[in-house]
């Protein structure tokens, strides 16, 4: 099986619970086609770069995924057809990166955050 990034934005005016529900949907489709969602982010309600459908933001949620190609097209093909989803965009990758925020922390050394902002401005 392949690793993939899946990134969907999903329209501003749905709740956080519903996009929540949304992303478990998805699950349940890669898991139907013998793959595994190894991590779900939500990555909150932001704004774009430029009006889709209307929509001056969106909720951004990342899913990685462990899954044969077969998962994927069913995923998309489901995405396609959700009037929530925006956009999306599925990339295969070598291996999963660490969340942007695991890295800033592990970057502090456990420093609190005013330390860490002294130090540079030194």
């Amino acid at each position: 099986m392949a690793l993939y990034e899946h990134l969907l934005i999903a329209r501003q005016d749905i709740s956080a619970q519903q996009v929540d529900a949304l992303a478990t949907h998805l699950k349940t489709i890669v898991e139907g086609e013998g793959g595994k969602v190894e991590k779900q982010e939500y990555w909150g309600l932001r704004g774009l770069a430029y009006r889709i459908k209307k929509n001056r933001k969106g909720h951004y949620v990342l899913l990685n995924i462990n899954a044969p190609s077969k998962a994927i097209v069913e995923l998309e093909r489901q995405n396609k057809i959700n009037e929530d989803v925006l956009r999306y965009i599925t990339v295969k990758v070598d291996g999963f990166e660490q969340s942007a925020n695991k890295t800033r922390r592990d970057d502090r050394d456990g420093k609190p955050e005013a330390a860490v902002v002294e130090e540079t401005a030194q």
